[in-house]
């Protein structure tokens, strides 16, 4: 084989390679370099003479409006209803996205009519196990999340027993404390002996000072909670119950400690624990 033939050869070589990586090239230029999913949105018709209320399962965080032809705003009180209007006849087509607690995303088409068919709407009572779309900055905004993380405490079995307080034929015991994300999570239970039924007034959390001093106005810092799972009206007689308070994290300084009052309607029975900084530290992780 001569020279000639041989250096043939190597570029006909070079050639088939060269083919071989623009055609790999080519191919991954055609895959999409994320994947995307399309939300639907959903046509709505809306008049100026009435108003059309969509009611959501969770509450309304965020409400965008694609014009000003169109009046939105919350139910007065309420978390979840959100009120539509038009406030231009015959606007043109514009839309609506609304976000929930549970970071779902809505997406709507809204249509003038002067006669709508629907001016009542339940919306996402099927959509609630999808994924949520929204992510939000403080994880106790996903109220989705926080219940779901709260019903499992609630079944769990006890790992603390020596924080309780037991008077009057009845019981209230911290039975478990976990962590998850920026949240805490008190499992409680509470008890009645008695066949006196027990009418909640007041099941708040402080932190407080462990000794106050003579002439001194102690500093009360109630920690507010997220969500409460299960019943705080009445602990009926000869029963046991679970409550679970999710509360945003904290830790307790040096010198005070956290109050749990449970405190009776029209009666005398009330109920306290003391929690430590010691304990709120060992908080458990929610598996």
């Amino acid at each position: 084989m001569n020279s000639n033939q041989v250096k043939k050869k190597v570029c006909a070589v070079w050639i088939i390679v060269l083919l071989i990586i623009s055609a790999g090239a080519q191919a991954q230029s055609r895959v999409p370099p994320f994947e995307t999913v399309n939300i639907e949105p959903l046509h709505l018709a809306i008049t100026y003479h009435k108003t059309t209320n969509l009611v959501f399962p969770y509450a309304v965080k965020s409400v965008d409006r694609g014009s000003r032809d169109v009046l939105v705003q919350k139910a007065k009180g309420v978390e979840n209803i959100l009120q539509v209007k038009a406030g231009l006849e015959d606007f043109e087509e514009t839309n609506l996205t609304v976000v929930t607690a549970d970071g779902q995303l809505y997406s709507f088409l809204l249509d003038y009519s002067r006669e709508p068919k629907t001016i009542n709407l339940e919306v996402g009572k099927y959509r609630q196990l999808n994924k949520p779309v929204a992510r939000f900055l403080d994880a106790g905004d996903n109220e989705a999340i926080v219940r779901d993380v709260a019903e499992q405490v609630a079944v769990k079995k006890t790992s603390i027993r020596k924080i309780k307080d037991r008077r009057y034929e009845m019981g209230l015991r911290l039975t478990g404390l976990y962590i998850q994300e920026d949240v805490l999570y008190f499992q409680l239970e509470l008890g009645n002996n008695s066949n006196i039924h027990y009418d909640i007034e007041q099941f708040r959390m402080y932190i407080r000072d462990k000794k106050k001093a003579k002439r001194t106005a102690s500093q009360e810092l109630e920690q507010l909670p997220l969500q409460v799972t299960g019943n705080t009206k009445v602990i009926r007689g000869q029963s046991l119950q679970t409550v679970v308070f999710a509360v945003p994290k904290f830790t307790i300084p040096d010198k005070k400690y956290l109050s749990i009052e449970l405190m009776e309607r029209n009666g005398g029975r009330h109920l306290g624990l003391k929690v430590n900084n010691k304990a709120i530290v060992k908080a458990l992780p929610v598996k």
